[in-house]
């Protein structure tokens, strides 16, 4: 018994040493230890700008790898460490808690709230616990027994993609109108790391409520918004990579890796109501100083791991409007701050007002707010606390980029987690600010409704939004009086402003409080009131009457959103008042948008654009294109034909270009129906005779491309036209731009019967537009004989011609293998195929054919080392910058600009690139796959007429999505036409560049670009 009893002791011993360890790992109270030398060494890296001071709040041992916090309305500080970033998914993600014991404003007490996430990024108080984003999950998580650990862990929501942990959803933020919006973007294609981050997600839910609604996968990779009571989501009308923020008035401002700031400048409850617009687009870039700035780093070592955006933003983060209060002009007015943690810095810009949205400039010129000379400092987001102040969340890593972008040798190299046991959080105020007393406790979740009630009005929207938040938690009707008050108070904006939206959020908003917040002196609150009115339009039609009132208002803001809400109001006083304020501001794109999206009444709305037409102006052609393109796709006969009979018809006095751009919309529209819809023979007869008897090419291609959606059905009057078609490709006095047009006509018959015709044009006699419209033409001819003539001409093309002729290969396996082969016997030099057709080639979904084009166009490792140890000498040469603006000219211009000019913007702007050393420049240059910045990778889009496009995805809405592809116009495509939609994973910068320019132009193209 007694060594039975021994051992008992030694277990009860041994379990109580276990749960003081555990007590001391969980709950620590170190205040002589809580920051590390290396952490107090670290202020003296820091840069700030004039005014301002920065302290250290926070840092290694007692916290790591912070990527986001939360301060709640008792004064606990959460913190979320991302341990796993870039690759690891075991689950060593925490949720921290920090705390104060000694009051002197630097944390020295941890416990561990939660742990066991796997990439957490993201925290947001909700209700008694937090919301936190550790996809494919929303997470909630409560304290309830008050011993400091989460007890309780719900999924709110599920479905996300689990992609490259820069782009997963993260960032949840309590919106002025009391929805919780997400920051989101679509899943990252991976080559490399396709077991960890190949999941693209599914259909997004709450998992506790099956029959509430959902979104479709990974929310079309768009930002969400939802409220977890109520079971509601939606997505929004743009998407966002990490960090997101609102101006005080609730307007949405998110950011990419090389754009620190756009606005949503339409939601997406206005697009749904009309899904046959044809609007890829909802967001506003703002920057007046490029959309990936220069930035101004101070690192003494930098530390690249990512060849491109040189110069630039390149890994924008955290976007954040300070609303705290306490920072003197300009940071008081509208500044918005985004981390830069390639570079090591953090800038700042300022929002001024332009029209519909937003401009935003820089406040310090060549150099930025906060900046480290240390190369391992790495903020990456930010937040604004109960004391006005600007904490800095800082992940303190040797690599920030992911391996996924990475070449594979700095993978090799190691180091991806050097610094995961590091963190800093700093706090920055200005020089004359007080310590942080937040962190001795705040009460003001213990606070009366009446206390709530008056923090509306705090100077701080940190207390601001907390109380709102509480308040509409509590939903205590008997608060309604003073929050009615509060609504109505003259000496606070911003406390109308929240008072209003609590009472929204408690559904106690009446009309005559509404009413009278339509009258308010502030714009930014009659905007408001529109939105509020927006929700109440079926219970309270008296609204309405008061909303037409502001049709005149001299705030753009306010009349732009007032021209969206009416849009769900279809009255005739409705239609009147959206015209008047169409016509008000009608050369922003945003207006004419707002308008279309009603969807009601189109016809009606034409035809007053046209009778106020004004050809001088671009704004009414742009108009009339885009209703004449929605009736193309949801109007009847009635609407349509007769539209083709006015702008066919020579007695007519219609304007022109207006005939142009009706005749162009209805094509869109005609081709993007789902119901097809004939155009009868006496129209076709008309469409023919202004074909061929205009004057104006514009008119006679829009004619054309009417005919082509439906062919002509009259067989007579189809030989006759093709008859005279010829007559005019033959006779060489005719204006090139008219044969041009004649040959395209070609197809409208059957293109195999003109094929000796064709193939003679392709000679260097013909005029360049000849040329292209034959190839054009001899596309549609099937077989491969065309394909076979076409390589034998090959030597004689242009490169302009050669470009569209490899088009004529693209679709068909055969035709390609015909290509690959003659390419591969030296036939066609791989080098005369421009970027984009060798992409077209590389994303051949016939594996074989893929594997050959690859081979074809792409270079092994040890070609690349030939090809760097080559041009080596390029850096000793003397480099003449005027020689090297003629190669940029050459080479580069088709993809990029300089400083904002001189170019295409499709890839970074190279105005920057001076910073750099030539070494990394011409690498860069020689290389451009050893990294694929997001935001620069290639998409293909397989349509499901079996068209493949590729392109940069330049701009997306719910309903469409914008291709950038160089010497091509923009293509817009509706969602209802994508079969498939996937990445390519090559550089959207061609390789290859150093076979069309030798040593010395390489010289010179890096002396013209460190020039600038």
């Amino acid at each position: 018994m007694k060594p039975d009893r021994q051992f008992t002791l030694n277990r009860y011993f041994f379990l109580w040493l276990c749960f003081l360890l555990l007590i001391t790992v969980s709950c620590r109270n170190i205040p002589d230890s809580s920051i590390s030398e290396s952490a107090k060494n670290a202020l003296s890296t820091y840069q700030v700008a004039d005014g301002f001071k920065i302290e250290l709040v926070a840092s290694e041992p007692l916290i790591s790898d912070p990527v986001d916090m939360e301060i709640d309305e008792y004064g606990r500080m959460y913190v979320v460490e991302m341990h796993g970033y870039p690759l690891d998914r075991s689950g060593t993600g925490k949720i921290i808690l920090l705390a104060d014991s000694n009051g002197d404003g630097v944390m020295d007490k941890r416990t561990v709230f939660a742990e066991g996430l796997e990439l957490p990024n993201s925290i947001m108080r909700w209700k008694k616990g937090v919301l936190v984003t550790d996809a494919p999950n929303v997470l909630y998580l409560e304290d309830t027994n008050g011993d400091g650990k989460a007890d309780v862990k719900d999924t709110l929501l599920t479905g996300f993609a689990l992609t490259n942990p820069q782009h997963n959803v993260n960032n949840p933020v309590y919106g002025l109108d009391n929805w919780i919006y997400l920051a989101h973007q679509g899943s990252v294609s991976t080559q490399k790391y396709k077991e960890e981050f190949g999941d693209e997600g599914s259909e997004i839910v709450f998992p506790s409520s099956p029959g509430s609604p959902r979104l479709p996968k990974n929310a079309n990779g768009l930002s969400v918004r939802f409220r977890p009571d109520q079971k509601q989501i939606e997505m929004m009308a743009s998407n966002c990579q990490f960090g997101h923020t609102f101006d005080e008035w609730g307007h949405w401002f998110g950011c990419n890796n090389s754009n620190q700031g756009y606005q949503e400048v339409i939601a997406n409850r206005y697009f749904e109501r009309n899904p046959a617009l044809p609007i890829s687009d909802a967001v506003q870039d703002m920057s007046d100083h490029l959309n990936a700035p220069e930035v101004f780093p101070t690192t003494i070592h930098p530390d690249r791991q990512l060849l491109s955006g040189v110069g630039v933003m390149t890994s924008g983060s955290g976007l954040t409007a300070y609303l705290g209060g306490e920072f003197t002009a300009p940071y008081n007015e509208n500044a918005t701050f985004i981390a830069e943690p390639v570079y090591n810095l953090v800038h700042v810009d300022l929002l001024k007002e332009s029209g519909t949205s937003f401009t935003s400039s820089r406040i310090l010129e060549q150099k930025e707010f906060l900046s480290s000379t240390d190369a391992w400092a790495r903020p990456v987001n930010f937040y604004v606390g109960p004391d006005g102040a600007l904490y800095v969340l800082d992940y303190y890593r040797k690599v920030i980029e992911s391996p996924e972008w990475m070449a594979d040798d700095a993978v090799a190299a190691g180091g991806l987690y050097a610094g995961s046991d590091m963190g800093r959080i700093f706090r920055i105020t200005p020089t004359n600010a007080k310590k942080a007393g937040w962190t001795k406790g705040l009460k003001l979740g213990d606070a009366s409704d009446k206390e709530l009630i008056e923090n509306l009005a705090n100077k701080n929207n940190w207390w601001r939004v907390n109380a709102q938040r509480l308040l509409v938690d509590r939903n205590d009707k008997k608060s309604i009086p003073g929050l009615i008050a509060m609504a109505k108070n003259t000496f606070s904006d911003v406390g109308r402003l929240h008072a209003l939206w609590t009472l929204e959020g408690m559904n106690a908003l009446d009309s005559p409080v509404l009413i009278e917040a339509l009258k308010d002196p502030v714009a930014g609150i009659r905007e408001n009131a529109i939105r509020l009115a927006e929700l109440h339009l079926a219970s309270a039609p008296q609204l309405v009457d008061a909303l037409f009132s502001l049709q005149t208002d001299p705030d753009p803001k306010v009349r732009f959103q007032l021209l969206l809400t009416l849009g769900f109001v279809n009255t005739p006083q409705s239609v009147q008042t959206r015209t008047k304020l169409l016509f008000a501001d009608i050369n922003d794109k945003w207006v004419q948008i707002a308008a279309l999206s009603a969807g009601a009444e189109t016809s009606s709305l034409l035809n007053v654009v046209l009778e106020r037409f004004r050809s001088e102006i671009p704004a009414y052609s742009s108009m009339v294109q885009r209703l004449t393109s929605t009736i193309g796709i949801n109007g009847d006969a009635e609407s349509i034909y007769p539209l083709i009979q006015k702008t066919t018809t020579t007695t007519d006095n219609i304007n022109l270009k207006s005939r142009i751009a009706i005749l162009e919309g209805l094509s869109t529209g005609l081709k993007n129906r789902k119901s097809p819809l004939m155009i009868p023979p006496n129209l076709q007869k008309r469409l023919v005779r202004t074909f061929f008897e205009n004057n104006s090419s514009q008119i006679r291609n829009a004619s054309y491309h009417v005919l082509k959606v439906r062919g002509i059905s009259e067989e007579t009057l189809k030989d006759q036209s093709i008859e005279r078609a010829l007559l005019i490709i033959k006779d060489t006095s005719q204006k090139a731009d008219r044969r041009a047009d004649a040959i395209d006509f070609l197809s409208l018959g059957d293109p195999s019967s003109y094929v000796p015709l064709l193939e003679k044009l392709l000679v260097p006699q013909e005029p360049s537009v000849v040329q292209l419209a034959a190839v054009r033409t001899l596309n549609l001819v099937p077989g491969t004989d065309v394909r076979q003539y076409i390589i034998g001409q090959w030597p004689e093309l242009t490169p302009e011609i050669r470009d569209a002729a490899i088009e004529t290969f693209l679709g068909k396996p055969e035709r390609v293998t015909l290509l690959l082969t003659a390419m591969e016997q030296g036939l066609i030099s791989p080098t005369s195929v421009s970027f984009w057709g060798s992409v077209g080639l590389m994303m051949q979904t016939d594996p074989t054919l893929r594997i050959r084009a690859r081979a074809i166009f792409t270079r092994s490792q040890e070609e690349g080392k030939k090809v760097n140890e080559k041009y080596q000498k390029a850096l000793e040469l003397t480099g003449d910058p005027l020689h090297g603006r003629a190669v940029y000219a050459a080479s580069c211009v088709i993809c990029h600009q300089v400083r904002g000019e001189f170019g295409i913007a499709i890839g970074p702007d190279l105005g920057t690139v001076h910073n750099w050393t030539k070494e990394d420049i011409m690498a860069n240059i020689l290389d451009p796959n050893l990294s694929i910045a997001a935001g620069f990778d290639l998409w293909n889009v397989e349509l499901n007429t079996g068209e493949s496009i590729q392109g940069i995805i330049k701009s997306e809405t719910p309903t469409a999505i914008t291709l950038v592809n160089s010497g091509k116009t923009d293509r817009t495509i509706n969602r209802q036409e994508i079969k498939s939609l996937t990445t390519v994973n090559v550089s959207a910068m061609p390789s290859g560049l150093e076979k069309n320019i030798d040593q010395q132009q390489m010289a010179d193209l890096l002396s013209f670009l460190r020039q600038n």
